[in-house]
């Protein structure tokens, strides 16, 4: 079956072509692997401004169709964080 994997990050990013999977299993597994890349790309203050970062599978193109899995990712700082952005993070080349 083809799975389409989508990705809200401030902007909507809707699959068109999909993936063949073999199985819910596969398509985890498959969910898990492309959200640990696409976060540990975000750099910066972006990931920080609290908006939930989501990555979703659906049964069709373009984010139509059953959602078969839904992750959801945010991010909180306390009011009273004396946490800095790293510059050097910052700096880091994607």
């Amino acid at each position: 079956m083809r799975y389409f994997f989508h990705v809200q990050d401030g902007k909507e990013m809707l699959d068109q072509n999909g993936v063949e999977l073999l199985d819910m299993n596969a398509v985890k597994k498959e969910a898990l692997q492309a959200t640990t890349e696409l976060l540990g790309g975000l750099r910066g203050p972006h990931f920080w401004s609290g908006e939930p970062w989501k990555l979703w599978v659906t049964d069709q193109a373009n984010g139509a169709g059953k959602t078969l899995l839904t992750l959801v990712f945010s991010s909180k700082l306390s009011e009273d964080s004396s946490l800095e952005p790293d510059p050097a993070l910052a700096a880091m080349p994607i």
